[in-house]
């Protein structure tokens, strides 16, 4: 340890000369302390509510999806499912249909967002899991049912055990319209329901209907077409590698995207809150650091024997400089590390214990307390902020102690 280290440290630890010195000095640590351990912990926070809302939308998301690069629908989807189930570490493809269409059950009616989907189409995500009434049921011996989104079934007043009919009407992507008889220019159909589902995801719940597939092509016209071909994955495949095998065997006409990037614009949403809490609480460490820079200019003051001590034992003007420019560093230092095991462990007992609760009903809400997802790269980032602080600290140090040495 190089001498104007030790002393800087002795500085730090030492009883100082003025109880006021003393005080500002725990100030100024625990200033940095406080900062430290809140941008873990709402880092953290963040990283769990983004684990959570990705956690429920990939949970009917399927593992990849194809679409096409231009235009609405893939065209011959059942040639282009063949060649994607030949790549290894794909299990299943299978094609599907969505689009807009008008519901009516009774007097109530609703625009609604239809998914054509194969029967078992249960088995290709965790649809069963989100079922809160009835059962995934799209067909038997007698008729066909819808499983419908907890909006849908608000809205037009619709169970399981109902035994009226939802119909729905889409309009005619081919040929004319007739003005006499405006209704022909819809292609309708009807169906019970057999399952209500609730994934407490708005982009889930509020329109969306799944219904048989061959109903779907039958009522927006299409044929061989699909708007979308979902494909699932073998277990311990890797996805990153099927998805570059997709691109390659279809070429740049169609689109490959994992869960994540189906989801962008709600990851980039959570992304952006959780930056611009960071962004804050950097502006509240750095002002802190006032405390710091406080700290170190009225030690400056108090140490002026021991200045004129070191002088006269032969140290200069910069090894005494770097004294103080290092206590800058290790109050910052001590800080910072203090900070990051607080708020690790501030995170480990919210995980285990769920001391911070949700306000609201426990009974209509997914989790009741704040979840918690630490992340090394948000450590590693706030310890350079800490360090860029220190930075500025040591700069602003430097500066003031050589205009004292200058004075004196």
């Amino acid at each position: 340890m190089s001498l104007p280290l030790k002393i800087a440290w002795r500085y730090l630890v030492a009883k100082k000369g003025h109880q006021a010195v003393n005080i500002i000095s725990i100030v100024a640590v625990c200033g940095v302390v406080v900062a430290t351990a809140a941008l873990i912990c709402v880092l953290s926070v963040f990283n769990g509510f983004r684990g959570l809302i990705m956690g429920r939308l990939t949970m009917l998301d399927p593992q990849i999806a194809i679409t096409a690069t231009v235009g609405k629908t893939v065209d011959d989807a059942d040639s282009i499912i063949s060649a994607v189930e030949d790549l290894p570490g794909v299990e299943r493809a299978v094609p599907v249909i969505e689009d807009q269409a008008l519901a009516i059950y009774a007097q109530l009616q609703m625009p609604v967002r239809l998914k054509g989907v194969p029967d078992d189409y249960n088995t290709m995500n965790d649809m069963d899991s989100v079922i809160v009434d009835g059962e995934w049921k799209l067909r038997d011996q007698v008729s066909r049912y819808a499983v419908a989104g907890a909006g849908p079934a608000i809205r037009l007043m619709v169970r399981p055990d109902f035994l009226g009919m939802v119909r729905l009407y889409a309009p005619q992507r081919q040929g004319r319209v007739n003005i006499a008889n405006p209704m022909g220019a819809f292609r309708q159909d009807s169906l019970f329901v057999s399952g209500i589902f609730q994934l407490q995801q708005n982009s889930y719940d509020a329109d969306l209907i799944y219904v048989p597939l061959e109903m779907a092509r039958g009522l927006f016209d299409y044929d061989t077409q699909a708007t979308q071909i979902e494909v699932k994955l073998s277990p311990g495949t890797s996805e990153s590698q099927v998805m570059k095998a997709i691109g390659q065997a279809l070429g740049s006409g169609y689109q490959v995207k994992n869960r994540l990037m189906q989801q962008r614009e709600a990851y980039r949403l959570v992304n952006i809150e959780k930056w611009m809490a960071f962004l804050l609480l950097a502006f509240i460490l750095i002002i802190a650091t006032f405390n710091v820079i406080s700290t170190l200019s009225l030690l400056i003051i108090e140490k002026d024997s021991s200045i004129a001590t070191l002088r006269a034992l032969g140290a200069n003007d910069s090894q005494i400089s770097r004294i103080f420019v290092l206590q800058g560093w290790l109050i910052t230092l001590v800080g910072a590390i203090t900070g990051v095991i607080a708020g690790l462990i501030l995170c480990l007992c919210q995980q285990q214990f769920g001391w911070l609760r949700l306000s609201g009903d426990p009974a209509n809400m997914i989790i009741s307390a704040y979840p918690v997802q630490v992340q090394g790269t948000d450590v590693l980032i706030t310890l350079a902020l800490v360090a860029a602080v220190g930075l500025l600290t040591s700069m602003v140090t430097a500066l003031i102690m050589r205009h004292r040495l200058t004075t004196n």
